[in-house]
């Protein structure tokens, strides 16, 4: 069971994979409109305006958006009340937050957008991708 458990970035990053296929899956197989697919699946990324504000507010905006709490209540309701709209739309926002995670885009720390759960985007400071972790590693 070697390195890749060892790892929980990678391990963090199939989550997302999977997160994503699954609701990828699951959309497909309810014969959901792939023009509302394409129309909406972006829509969590609007959250990003709030940077325009400031780092805080843009880190707390995006968060909220790209957690799997939203969603998830969204899904909740969905199955509820029985509205496939609902279930359609919880389902493209999970498709966006997983393809965000797999590709290493996490929940953002108010130091800055590329500071995240998942470790720095890109370079900051000098540092190498990844560097950046909370526990300070």
């Amino acid at each position: 069971m070697g390195s890749i458990f060892q790892k929980p970035i990678v391990l963090l990053r199939l989550e997302g994979l999977t997160v994503f296929l699954l609701a990828l899956v699951i959309y497909w197989q309810q014969s959901f409109g792939w023009i509302l697919f394409w129309s909406a699946v972006l829509l969590p990324d609007l959250a990003l305006l709030g940077y325009l504000v400031n780092a805080s507010v843009g880190a707390t905006a995006y968060n909220v958006t790209h957690s799997k709490l939203l969603p998830g209540a969204l899904a909740v309701i969905a199955i509820v009340t029985s509205n496939t709209l609902f279930s359609a739309l919880a389902l493209i926002w999970f498709v966006h937050i997983g393809v965000d995670r797999m590709l290493g885009y996490g929940l953002k720390y108010p130091e800055g957008f590329k500071v995240t759960h998942l470790g720095t985007i890109g370079t900051m400071g000098g540092e190498s991708r990844g560097s950046y972790l909370p526990c300070g590693k």
